[in-house]
C-alpha cells in the first residue's frame, strides 16, 4: 500500500471510530434520559389516576417528574463527584432539557392519539404497552438530537468533560 492509500485508509478507519464513539455516547446519552423520562412518568400516571385525576392534570405531573427525575439522574454522579449543587444543576439543565422535552412531546402525543391509551387505567396492558412503545418512539426520536448535540459539544458531552472531577 502506498503512502496516500496508506493516509486514506487510516481516516476512513477513524472517521467510523468516531462514528461508532458518538453513536455510543448518544446512545447512551438517550438511555440515560430516557430512564429518568420513563421513572417520571409512570410515576406521575401512578399518582394522577391513584387520585382521580384528569388526562390534562396527569399529564403535567407525569412531565413535571420526568423533568425532575432526569435532571436528578445527571446530578447524582456529579454531586458524589464534589460538583457543588449550582453547577451540577447547570450541567443536568444543560445536558438533558433538549432531550427531555423532546422525549416528553413525543410520548404524550402517542399516548394521546392511541384510542383508549389515557383512560385504560393502570391494570391494563393498552396502558402499559402503550406507554411502553410511546416511551421507545420517544427515545427513537431523541437519539439524533443527542448525537447531535454531542457531535457539537454540547448536551451529555459537557457532564461528561466534568466526570472524575
Amino acid at each position: 500500500m502506498n503512502a496516500e492509500a496508506h493516509v486514506h485508509h487510516h481516516n476512513q478507519h477513524h472517521a467510523a471510530s468516531t462514528r461508532s464513539t458518538l453513536n455510543r455516547t448518544a446512545l447512551s446519552a438517550t438511555i440515560h434520559c430516557l430512564t429518568g423520562c420513563a421513572i417520571g412518568e409512570v410515576l406521575g400516571f401512578v399518582i394522577g389516576t391513584a387520585l382521580g385525576w384528569g388526562t390534562a392534570q396527569t399529564i403535567i405531573l407525569a412531565v413535571a417528574l420526568a423533568f425532575l427525575f432526569g435532571y436528578g439522574l445527571t446530578m447524582l454522579p456529579l454531586l458524589r463527584s464534589g460538583l457543588p449543587f449550582r453547577t451540577s444543576l447547570g450541567l443536568a439543565l444543560a445536558a438533558d432539557t433538549a432531550s427531555i422535552t423532546i422525549m416528553e412531546i413525543v410520548d404524550n402525543l402517542i399516548m394521546l392519539v392511541i384510542p383508549g391509551a389515557m383512560d385504560a387505567g393502570l391494570m391494563s396492558l393498552l396502558f402499559w404497552g402503550s406507554l411502553a412503545v410511546a416511551l421507545l418512539i420517544a427515545g427513537a426520536f431523541a437519539f439524533p438530537l443527542n448525537r447531535w448535540l454531542i457531535a457539537r459539544g454540547r448536551g451529555h458531552a459537557v457532564v461528561h468533560s466534568f466526570h472524575g472531577h
